[in-house]
C-alpha cells in the first residue's frame, strides 16, 4: 500500500520552491512598477527634439496653419515640474545651436539659426515622456493639459522674444496635426533641461 506524503513532510527547501512560484507573478509585477515609479521619478527636465530642415509645416483638418523654409522644426516635451528656468534653457540652447555650415567660410557646424535668419517651427509634443505600460504608453510625467497650454505658450512668447515673432511659429496646442518635414542631413538633436533648474541654481555653465 503506498502511502502520500504530506504537504508538511516536504523538505524546507521544497516549501521555498512552491512560495517562490506563486509569489513570483506578483513579485515581477511589483519589481516593474518599482522600476517604472524610479526611472519616471529622476526624469525632471523639459525635453526637445530639434531637426535641422529644409522646410517643414504643420497642418490641421486639412489646412496648413504654419510652415518654415529651412530652419529648425523643434518638438517639445513639458514635464509636469516644469518651471520658467526650464523653458528659459530650451529657448537658449535651440537658439544657439550651432547646427549650419558657415556658407562665407566653408566652416561646418559654424551658425545658429539666428545667424542665418532661418525660421523655427515649435510643436507641442508630450509623448516625448512615452513610458510602455507591458505595450500600452503611459504619459502621467507629463504637464497636464490646463496647465501645458498657458506654458506652451509662454514657451512661444520666449522664442519670439529672443529671436523674431516672423521667424517663429509653432503649431495648435492639443491638435491632431500633421506635421511634415524635410530633415536636412539629417540632423537630429535631443535636447535637456538640467536638473539644476528645479531648485533654482543656474541652469548650466554653457553660454
Amino acid at each position: 500500500m503506498y502511502s502520500v506524503a504530506s504537504s508538511s513532510a516536504l523538505p524546507s527547501s521544497s516549501h521555498t520552491i512552491l512560495l517562490r512560484n506563486k509569489l513570483s507573478p506578483f513579485l515581477l509585477r511589483r519589481n516593474h512598477s518599482h522600476r517604472l515609479r524610479r526611472r519616471t521619478s529622476q526624469i525632471r527636465a523639459m525635453r526637445a527634439l530639434i531637426q535641422r530642415v529644409s522646410s517643414s509645416s504643420v497642418t490641421v483638418d486639412g489646412r496648413i496653419v504654419s510652415e518654415i523654409g529651412p530652419g529648425l522644426l523643434v518638438l517639445i516635451g513639458i514635464h509636469e515640474s516644469d518651471t520658467d528656468a526650464d523653458a528659459d534653457y530650451i529657448c537658449r540652447k535651440v537658439l544657439n545651436m550651432r547646427l549650419f555650415d558657415n556658407e562665407t567660410t566653408g566652416k561646418g557646424w559654424d551658425q545658429n539659426v539666428m545667424q542665418r535668419d532661418y525660421g523655427v517651427l515649435l510643436v507641442s509634443q508630450f509623448t516625448l515622456y512615452g513610458f510602455l505600460k507591458g505595450n500600452k504608453p503611459d504619459f502621467h510625467v507629463a504637464m497636464p493639459p490646463e496647465k501645458a497650454k498657458p506654458f506652451y505658450a509662454s514657451l512661444v512668447e520666449r522664442f519670439q522674444k529672443a529671436y523674431s515673432p516672423d521667424a517663429v511659429k509653432d503649431g495648435v496646442f492639443g491638435a491632431m496635426m500633421k506635421v511634415n518635414l524635410v530633415n536636412d542631413g539629417p540632423v537630429t538633436m535631443q535636447l535637456e533641461s538640467p536638473q539644476s533648474s528645479k531648485n533654482g541654481t543656474k541652469a548650466s555653465t554653457e553660454s
